[in-house]
């Protein structure tokens, strides 16, 4: 029976929770578009206040953790649901760069495994995006797009769900010059 808990607490509501937010951003985009907006500017303030409510529940929960048992504060980082929320409400040990950084370093054992390598170029925070080169053998395969989609913005993705817009640069093939090659743009609102 432990067990179960444990399996259901690691992945079901994780994903329930991506459905959730999901949904969250389509009822917002609904409500948006098919009220008035005074209507709506009650509505978004309403979802604000209890965002704001929660962040500070949050908030007070990974301060006694910190007092009581900074032990376990790296287990609620590391989480994906509860590393998101504090993300969300700035909680986040980490900043933006280390988590990047961190992100990046852990798809590199596989890049390494194919010869190639990714550099972080620029990380704009305001804009929710990062700049990247490609080294190595990455550096103008074919299957670098593929391999960046499912490597590297997934673990971007993973750490700094604020990061929305991947722009990757590949070298020319005859004139060694860079062309920015944008792949990945997600939804800056709901949980990630």
């Amino acid at each position: 029976m432990e067990h179960a808990v444990e399996d259901r607490a690691s992945k079901g509501p994780v994903e329930d929770v991506r459905a959730i937010g999901d949904r969250i951003e389509e009822l917002y985009e609904q409500l948006r578009v098919s009220t008035d907006p005074a209507t709506f500017d009650r509505a978004e303030e309403l979802l604000r206040r209890v965002t704001e409510l929660y962040g500070a529940g949050l908030a007070r929960v990974v301060e006694l953790v910190r007092a009581e048992a900074p032990e376990l504060l790296p287990g609620l980082v590391d989480d994906e649901l509860l590393g998101s929320l504090m993300v969300v409400h700035d909680l986040h040990p980490d900043d933006l760069a280390s988590r990047v950084e961190m992100a990046l370093e852990s798809v590199r054992p596989f890049l390494h495994g194919h010869g190639g390598d990714v550099l972080l170029l620029e990380l704009d925070a305001a804009r929710g995006a990062v700049h990247l080169q490609l080294l190595g053998s990455c550096d103008g395969c074919p299957s670098s797009a593929v391999t960046l989609r499912t490597a590297v913005e997934t673990a971007i993705a993973d750490a700094a769900p604020e990061i929305i817009v991947i722009d990757v640069e590949e070298a020319a093939a005859d004139a060694g010059l860079t062309t920015p090659v944008e792949l990945g743009r997600r939804s800056a609102v709901g949980v990630r």
